[in-house]
């Protein structure tokens, strides 16, 4: 999975794709990519037969606000990336309040998600969607500070 993601974010952040293009593109990698996971979670979280529904209803939800925060991380990288080469340190400093401010999101979406799973369905329940969620969002992290070009300062 890791080197799915990877190239996505690759095909994403060096192509020269028109805003529109580029979108559909976002969707459609978006679309491959969460149905990958869903068989991940499928594979790992383990609701009994009675929590079933309840529990893919929730997740599905959350993949919806998941993937919007998703698109905001593309739309930060493509922004870095067309920036890097005259990179300033106003444009640092906005990039990373951004980025900080997408993580602290996205880290509170999980843990009101794995809220609601619990009461949802049970407390096991929600701790293997977390672990699974914590697994797929530190490879995720893992391959964009990978492939990302680290910046240097000007001075």
């Amino acid at each position: 999975m890791r080197t799915f993601y990877l190239l996505v974010l690759l095909c994403l952040a060096f192509s020269s794709l028109n805003a529109q293009s580029a979108k559909e593109e976002v969707d459609f990698m978006q679309s491959v990519f969460g149905m990958e996971k869903k068989a991940l979670v499928a594979d790992f979280v383990k609701p009994s037969a009675t929590q079933k529904d309840a529990f893919w209803q929730l997740y599905d939800e959350y993949e919806m606000a998941r993937k919007e925060l998703g698109k905001k991380r593309i739309e930060l990288l493509l922004k870095y990336e067309e920036n890097f080469d005259n990179l300033s340190n106003e444009l640092a400093a906005d990039l990373l309040k951004e980025i900080l401010a997408l993580t602290n999101k996205n880290d509170k979406l999980v843990a009101s998600y794995v809220k609601k799973v619990a009461k949802a369905t049970d407390p096991i329940v929600a701790m293997q969607f977390h672990q699974v969620e914590m697994y797929v969002m530190s490879e995720i992290r893992l391959a964009l500070a990978d492939g990302l070009p680290f910046p240097e300062s000007k001075n």
